[in-house]
């Protein structure tokens, strides 16, 4: 097969849950456990970092990626979904696996998949553990997909488990409270494996600990040993193309502290939401050096600082445009819209035009009340998934909430539409809502814009 047919394959052949929802969610990981089996245990042939939490996995995973690379490690980094390529899904320092490992993978492993009616997602994390093994890499850092208990990665013993945070998401697959969140959550806890906890919250604290003194595994909260202190940019309103995207801030640390406390730290990531994932990011490190890994503190800075350039991370508070400023975030349930919210205040806009599309598995009735409604205009769309809320019906929802708003059928349409009604000093054009809207508008900025 060619690599356009191994994808229509995967895309069409294989039950996928970010297009088709639950009908793709296996809750159990017998599949993938039979899968490793078959493909010589390759899960065993690497260290690896597992990362689960509601928030801020992804930034988190990527910038321990970018961390380990900057103190010269060969790190593979497995996460999920993609925005534009399938392959961004896979990588080592930064690198997609390739079009012809891929196609040759599937093709190779195609009818052993076929007879367990794989699902998409257990498939392709049958296909990154099989190519970190095979190329040997130092370390790999693990996204989990969904939840952590049942999650087809929960299959190795990695060197550090890493939960970010809980939040009410998934509901109909890990529990209607944080407590049942954080049980599924907390399945990635292994044996005499510590465990780092990003934010410590009373309805999920007892369960964490109760599951770590089970398996004898050391435990640390991150936001009990270090804060993040943000340093507040001045922008002048009416001057937004001066916009300064960057996180910056310092470190302070209770008891002994191997990182640096007197500099001033840039991430390349931004929104409010990530002090807590550096916090997060610090005390993971700390237990890596605690274990033997060789992370010196100027590596972690520079990883910090180089976290998109080494790891291609996208739509993160990612500004695209300037003039007007155009920014993308992929906030899409309530507790990262409340952090999105948050930061949208800091910035001295004369008017905000928000394009919002969302899925339909989402709690949009409770975000839709929540999106900012003064000096702003609303546009609504929706993206390019099956899975997507249609415009016409996250229209009428919003009426009924009182909210109004300008419907789009694509989000190329509604960003166009706002650019050309924006003042490209003094306006704010924002899109969010989804990972995949936001994939949606980077295709769609991408191709408006070549050459």
């Amino acid at each position: 097969m060619t690599y356009q047919e191994t994808l229509d394959y995967l895309f069409n052949s294989l039950p996928m849950y970010h297009r088709i929802g639950k009908a793709a969610y296996k809750a159990d990981i017998n599949n993938t456990v039979q899968l490793m089996e078959h493909l010589g245990h390759p899960e065993r042939g690497f260290r690896s970092i597992h990362v689960a939490g509601t928030n801020g996995k992804g930034s988190v995973s990527h910038t321990l990626c970018s961390v380990l690379i900057q103190a010269g490690y060969k790190v593979g980094l497995y996460t999920s979904p993609h925005l534009k390529d399938f392959r961004e899904r896979i990588r080592i320092n930064g690198e997609m696996i390739s079009e012809d490992a891929v196609a040759q993978w599937v093709e190779r492993h195609r009818v052993f998949m076929k007879s367990l009616d794989l699902s998409f997602f257990e498939m392709t994390v049958g296909l990154a553990f099989d190519y970190f093994a095979q190329t040997q890499v130092d370390v790999a850092v693990i996204e989990v997909g969904m939840g952590g208990r049942l999650d087809s990665t929960n299959v190795i013993t990695p060197d550090l488990s890493v939960i970010t945070n809980i939040g009410l998401e998934h509901t109909q697959f890990l529990g209607d409270t944080l407590a049942k969140i954080a049980f599924e959550k907390a399945g990635i806890i292994k044996p005499q494996v510590p465990v780092v906890i990003g934010e410590t919250q009373p309805e999920t604290t007892p369960v964490y600990l109760q599951r770590a003194a089970e398996g004898n595994s050391p435990i640390y909260f991150a936001d009990q040993k270090y804060k993040v202190s943000p340093i507040e940019q001045q922008l002048s309103a009416g001057n937004l193309n001066e916009y300064d995207a960057y996180l910056h801030f310092t470190l302070q640390c209770e008891g002994d502290c191997p990182f640096a406390t007197d500099v001033e730290y840039v991430s390349q990531l931004s929104g409010s939401y990530q002090v807590h994932n550096m916090a997060t990011v610090f005390q993971a490190i700390d237990c890596l050096v605690q274990q033997g890994y060789h992370i010196q503190p100027e590596h972690v800075a520079n990883g910090i600082a180089r976290v998109v350039s080494d790891t291609e991370l996208h739509g993160r508070w990612e500004v695209v445009s300037k003039s007007p400023l155009l920014i993308f975030e992929t906030a899409h349930n309530v507790a990262g819209v409340e952090a999105m919210k948050q930061r949208l205040n800091e910035i001295p806009y004369r008017h905000l035009y928000l394009v919002y599309g969302c899925v339909n598995d989402k709690n949009f009735q409770e975000i839709l009340r929540l999106l900012p409604q003064e000096n702003t205009s609303l546009v609504f769309t929706n993206p390019s998934v099956p899975r997507a809320l249609p415009v016409a019906e996250l229209y009428s929802a919003a009426k009924q909430e009182g909210v109004e708003g300008q419907p789009f059928d694509t989000v190329g349409d509604a960003i166009a539409y706002c650019i050309d009604k924006a003042d490209a000093d003094k306006d704010l054009v924002f899109v969010t809502g989804s990972i995949f809207l936001v994939a949606d508008a980077l295709q769609y900025w991408h191709n408006s814009h070549k050459g």
